[in-house]
């Protein structure tokens, strides 16, 4: 049930649009994006409706290059749309409305971006040390005791079962339905 807003001049709405673009401006470092793809995020977001780029420029005060590179990065990530309105030659880019929709492309992303590069990176670490006798003969430097060997892999072992459950979990959060998060977070909320 929607209440109704209350009757506000248009200097109070815009004042409480820059507290909230400013807000999530800096938020935005750490989904791993800069301030400015924050803010044009956030002003295509609460703005609820379609900008062009001119708009966007104007209103953030910032270059067309800048407008235009954030507003491309914004649409690999999948936050924003291109649109186009019938009779205008501008292109015009519109932010996805649905919160549950942007918490999972947001967390998508970041697996992408942080996640499975990590994971990649201890599986080869990991595979160095996988034939302890191979290694140690081509490296030509002695063997390591072999208890010191598998206790680094024990190690890395652990660590890589941690990622795996990250990237699993965070996969199913992600899910194309989008219910693994909402389920998650209601049933997080509700542990005491």
């Amino acid at each position: 049930m929607r209440v109704p807003a209350p009757k506000i001049s248009a200097a109070k709405l815009a004042q409480a649009q820059d507290d909230f673009l400013a807000a999530w401006g800096q938020m935005g470092p750490s989904w791993g994006i800069s301030r400015t793809m924050a803010e044009v995020h956030a002003l295509l977001y609460i703005g609820g409706r379609p900008m062009n780029a001119d708009e966007v420029m104007d209103r953030l005060r910032i270059s067309r290059g800048n407008a235009s590179m954030t507003l491309r990065s914004l649409i690999e990530w999948g936050l924003v749309q291109r649109v186009h309105k019938r009779g205008d030659r501008k292109e015009y880019f519109e932010a996805e409305q649905d919160v549950w929709t942007i918490a999972r492309t947001i967390i998508r992303e970041r697996l992408r971006r942080e996640i499975l590069p990590v994971l990649a990176t201890l599986y080869e670490i990991r595979d160095q040390t996988g034939d302890e006798t191979a290694h140690a003969a081509q490296e030509g430097g002695g063997i390591v005791a072999p208890d010191v060997v598998a206790a680094h892999n024990q190690r890395l072992d652990r660590l890589l079962e941690l990622v795996q459950m990250l990237d699993k979990l965070g996969e199913r959060f992600v899910g194309s339905e989008g219910k693994g998060l909402r389920l998650a977070a209601t049933v997080l909320s509700k542990v005491v």
